[in-house]
């Protein structure tokens, strides 16, 4: 059946190849721009349409005197994503004329929801990709989720008769 092999994980094969590429376009860089550096003229050639063939009139324009250094930039951040939408937990309708929180029965029941629940995804896109199955090489969600409800049915199933077997040989003795 399978459950003690472990299985391959196709995106990090796919990271690591395509970590492998960009090592090798990265050594391409490095040779072309050697390359490029050794091939370099020694002086600056410059090209007139007024004179002909390469005679220069001037000396190359200066370069620009420095400026004041500008104001940085900052880009609009989307708050909405870095915040929880969790509501505040008390609020002074919480608390009665006296200032003693009042008993909210359901507040308690969405907090000990909340302990039961995983905290919410940074991703949601990713997380609906992976439940439908839309990554190639990965099995949908919903099929490892019956799989794993099949193996511990089964071994329940096993649990459950050896169990059951145990109990009829202590009362066959008695």
């Amino acid at each position: 059946m399978g459950w003690f092999k472990k299985k391959a994980d196709p995106i990090s094969e796919r990271a690591r190849a395509l970590n492998d590429e960009i090592a090798a376009l990265e050594a391409q860089i490095k040779n072309l721009d050697s390359k490029l550096e050794q091939d370099k003229p020694e002086g600056p050639r410059l090209r007139s349409t007024a004179l002909p063939h390469g005679a220069a009139a001037h000396a190359p324009p200066p370069p620009p005197a420095p400026t004041e250094p500008r104001e940085p930039i900052f880009e609009d951040v989307d708050q909405n994503r870095l915040k929880n939408r969790a509501e505040p937990a008390s609020t002074p309708e919480h608390y009665n004329d006296l200032g003693v929180r009042k008993y909210d029965l359901a507040a308690l029941v969405r907090r000990i929801k909340n302990n039961f629940r995983g905290p919410s995804t940074a991703n949601p896109k990713l997380v609906n990709y992976l439940a439908a199955g839309s990554i190639q090489g990965l099995r949908p969600m919903r099929y490892e989720k019956r799989v794993a409800r099949n193996r511990f049915l089964f071994v329940f199933i096993i649990l459950f008769l050896v169990l059951v077997g145990i109990l009829a040989m202590f009362v066959r003795r008695h």
